[in-house]
């Protein structure tokens, strides 16, 4: 199973966070809070969300192509956030 991680500093991480759980959980498993999310996709992808003040963290866990699951993580978020530019850069988790 493969993890990576993007660490993408912006100030509406809650809002984010809570709006890419909302917009899943009519379809996936879904459990928010405005600091935590978890969305499970099945077959083995997972996405947690995490937000301060200063940062949204998204961590994706796939048993098979993890670059699409952080292309669609990704996307989704930042469509959300069309009034700024936000800069993912995933690397490898543990």
């Amino acid at each position: 199973m493969a993890k990576s991680k993007a660490v993408v500093e912006t100030q509406n991480a809650s809002r984010y966070l809570q709006q890419l759980c909302k917009h899943w959980s009519h379809k996936f498993t879904v459990d928010f809070t405005p600091t935590e999310g978890h969305i499970e996709f099945g077959d083995g992808r997972r996405v947690d969300l995490r937000a301060d003040e200063t940062a949204l963290s998204v961590e994706v866990d796939s048993a098979a192509d993890i670059q699409r699951l952080e292309q669609v993580v990704a996307d989704h978020i930042v469509r959300f956030a069309f009034r700024e530019e936000l800069n993912f850069v995933w690397t490898p988790a543990e």
